[in-house]
């Protein structure tokens, strides 16, 4: 039957969008930490199509690749005087015109133009304590004004202002907050042994309603900070006997932050711990540990590390990821209770050791980063995987459940044979 043609472009309306793109078009952007082949610096960037993924599944193979060891490494030589090393966590604005990449072993931050793949900033985090500088991840405010950077082993937080339309991003240095060396608003120094032993932030949140950045430490506890202040300033401090150590793995759902603690460091192998709280309610004169942390799980028995989070459509389940034990533990979005245990081996890998996360728009599939057999971060403990590449799971029944439906490999073999792939960070992006 043919439809009048007026008819006929109110379909296109509601289903493509302006330059003939499907609304719901979507890309996965998934980092291999491993040098370009040949250089001691670098990566890669696979860039994939989220309907090709989902309907090819293992067959599925890069729209585009993203060579960081060529114009990006050019582009941090020139404005630093040092190439990137370690590509590590990505994140998208929330216009998501454009990529941050952070740089782990480097300490670089650098900015993409989205549609095009091009680099347009470069900048470098300060050295901090010990003289390290590592940029281990960063988080976008919600109205696209900044982003926060957390200085790993610096123990820096970092704040880089951004004119995405004018392609203009500024290291704000006044802005900076030094973890190592300041007192919180109740007098506390901010890292002691006995209150924050190690003050390394791992991972930054900011949620939805562009409120405080929530900052997992490496050795326990966590700061909820005011990035708008200058410099920034802690308004919410929790110790180690309340948030658990290494967490990165923040997710919002029904109006809560969702953490998660895990293993990491030569002291703290083994642990899998999550937790819940507020978006709001902080300020500088409540008492530490306020409002209080709701602890929704605690297993530090061997071979258990919590790494990495994902929500499910209409915020009913959250899934948090275990790296050593192949599997996702299930949460209630509203409760918090723990509903259950989705297994994330299958025929495509019997051991994934899955990272991060990643949701279609629909939150219908959840993509995983998988590490490969010769780890460059988060060594030692549980970083060690088989098949480094992007896991596909379908979430089911909700969220409740999962079914791995497929792994795109990605592969890096040096000139002596041996394999450096090594996946981790993933985001996806919804093509306007």
């Amino acid at each position: 039957m043919r439809w009048p043609a007026a008819i006929a472009a109110l379909v296109m309306t509601f289903t493509v969008g302006a330059a003939g793109t499907p609304r719901d078009a979507y890309e996965i952007w998934l980092v291999d930490q491993s040098d370009t082949n040949g250089l001691t610096h670098g990566g890669t960037i696979n860039v994939y199509d989220g309907e090709n993924v989902t309907s090819r599944l293992s067959a599925a193979r890069p729209a585009h690749v993203i060579d960081l060891g060529g114009a990006t490494s050019s582009l941090c030589l020139a404005r630093t005087g040092r190439n990137p090393v370690r590509p590590h966590m990505i994140v998208f604005n929330k216009a998501e015109t454009h990529a941050a990449l952070a740089f782990v072993a480097s300490g670089h931050v650098v900015v993409f133009d989205a549609a095009s793949r091009q680099p347009l900033a470069c900048l470098s985090t300060e050295a901090g304590a010990g003289g390290a500088r590592q940029a281990h991840a960063l988080w976008p405010t919600d109205d696209d004004r900044y982003l926060v950077i957390a200085n790993q082993n610096g123990k820096k937080l970092e704040r880089v202002r951004t004119d995405y339309a004018a392609a203009t991003f500024t290291h704000e240095p006044a802005a900076t907050l030094d973890l190592a060396t300041c007192v919180t608003p109740s007098g506390a120094p901010c890292q002691s042994p006995a209150i924050r032993p190690d003050n390394a932030p791992i991972c930054p949140f900011i949620a939805s309603d562009n409120g405080p950045v929530f900052i997992s430490l490496r050795g326990g506890g966590l700061f909820v900070v005011d990035w708008r202040a200058t410099p920034m300033a802690i308004v919410g401090e929790y110790d180690a006997a309340h948030v658990p150590a290494n967490g990165c793995g923040f997710v919002e759902a029904k109006g809560a932050v969702f953490g998660d603690g895990g293993g990491g460091t030569p002291a703290n192998l083994d642990q899998f711990s999550v937790f819940r709280l507020p978006r709001g309610g902080y300020s500088a004169a409540n008492p530490p540990n306020t409002p209080p942390v709701e602890r929704l799980y605690d297993d530090d028995a061997p071979e258990r590390d919590a790494h990495g989070t994902a929500v499910s459509a209409r915020d009913r389940h959250v899934w948090v990821g275990d790296r050593d034990a192949n599997v996702a533990e299930v949460f209630d979005g509203r409760t918090g209770a723990h509903t259950g245990t989705v297994s994330l081996t299958s025929p495509f890998s019997a051991d994934p050791t899955v990272d991060l996360f990643a949701s279609s728009p629909d939150r219908a599939w959840v993509f995983a980063s998988t590490r490969g057999p010769n780890p460059l971060s988060g060594d030692p403990h549980s970083s060690h995987g088989m098949d480094p590449g992007l896991l596909i799971v379908r979430m089911t029944d909700g969220g409740r459940t999962g079914q791995v439906r497929g792994l795109v490999p990605i592969t890096n073999v040096d000139a002596g044979g041996v394999e450096r792939a090594d996946a981790h960070g993933i985001r996806v992006r919804q093509v306007r």
